[in-house]
């Protein structure tokens, strides 16, 4: 048995993935939290494998150090990423990660698993993660899951961070070019974008340093236009919410739920909109689920990969 595995003060590793950052958490064998860091985006479609072992790895090293501990020390490791629903990429990462942590245990699996988790704490129901992107994810008394959405800013992504700005985008273009109606969002837009006419928003948003974070930011933006009254700006966000509550219903329905009272859990800085997403998404919901409810997460993902970690013990091990 190795060192790590016999040291009396086992480490768990949690790792949250996405397309803007990467939150690390590092636990002891009581659960308590020793260590907590963050760095750049690790989303492998979003960035390529590289970058986001990299990151992974950085936060990884960068939380041991605060903490006075060793990558060795880790006995076991759940990492979330978004953009890994392949089994291939999946096995790709954690082979590559398990050549820098070879007396870690690694699994891997989506973002959308490790936010449900920290949801209902392994009991079955149902997330939905509105961060850059979007994807829902649930699971049913059986263990059977599903998933809707996660298909990227080109396919998919509606109800997300980018799906938002991009929406919004077309709409400031449309009042400009005076094929739509007016938007407070034109003058949001141009200071966000740094831009102080129409032309200048083209040059900005196609400059070749706008990337995935720094557009997804401005869905931000939108939501307090959206709070303010703007009318087009509240459209935008009801609509993302619609989109939302359809990925739900199709993972309940695929899970065969629409009479349970299914908890929905949600993630993601874009549910800091409040009640204008969340009541359009419940709305839309209701339509084919009536007793399903929203339930705030118990706690975050990366802690709850972190416990995920702890609590799938090595079936070699002596700990447990």
């Amino acid at each position: 048995m190795s060192l790590a595995k016999q040291s009396s003060h086992q480490l768990f590793l949690g790792v949250d993935g996405g397309g803007t950052k990467t939150q690390i958490i590092v636990a002891d064998s009581r659960q308590r939290i020793i260590a907590e860091t963050l760095a750049g985006p690790s989303n492998p479609l979003r960035v390529g494998v590289d970058t986001a072992v990299g990151n992974i790895l950085e936060a990884v090293n960068s939380a041991c150090e605060a903490a006075r501990r060793s990558p060795g020390d880790i006995a076991a490791a759940v990492v979330g990423l978004a953009g890994v629903r392949r089994e291939d990429l999946r096995e790709t990462i954690r082979a590559r990660l398990q050549k820098h942590l070879p007396e870690c245990r690694i699994t891997v699996v989506t973002d959308a698993e490790i936010a449900l988790y920290g949801t209902t704490r392994g009991e079955p129901g149902v997330v939905l993660i509105a961060g850059t992107g979007s994807i829902c994810f649930g699971k049913d008394k059986y263990g059977n899951t599903a998933t809707s959405g996660g298909w990227g800013p080109i396919a998919g992504d509606e109800g997300g961070g980018t799906n938002i700005a991009k929406q919004a985008l077309k709409a400031i273009a449309k009042a400009l070019d005076g094929r739509g109606r007016p938007t407070r969002l034109c003058e949001v837009g141009a200071e966000y974008f740094r831009a102080s006419t129409a032309e200048d928003l083209i040059v900005a948003i196609y400059a070749p340093q706008m990337d995935n974070k720094r557009l997804a930011g401005f869905a931000k933006h939108v939501a307090e236009t959206a709070a303010e009254g703007d009318q087009i700006a509240v459209e935008i966000i009801a609509v993302a919410g619609f989109e939302l509550g359809m990925a739900a219903y199709a993972v309940i329905k695929k899970l065969g739920l629409e009479n349970e009272a299914v908890p929905i859990g949600y993630v993601g800085s874009i549910f800091k909109a409040g009640d204008l997403i969340t009541v359009p998404l419940m709305k839309t919901v209701h339509s084919f689920a009536p007793h399903a409810f929203l339930q705030e997460p118990k706690i975050g993902p990366a802690t709850a990969a972190a416990i995920m970690a702890r609590e799938t013990p090595d079936e070699n091990s002596d700990f447990g």
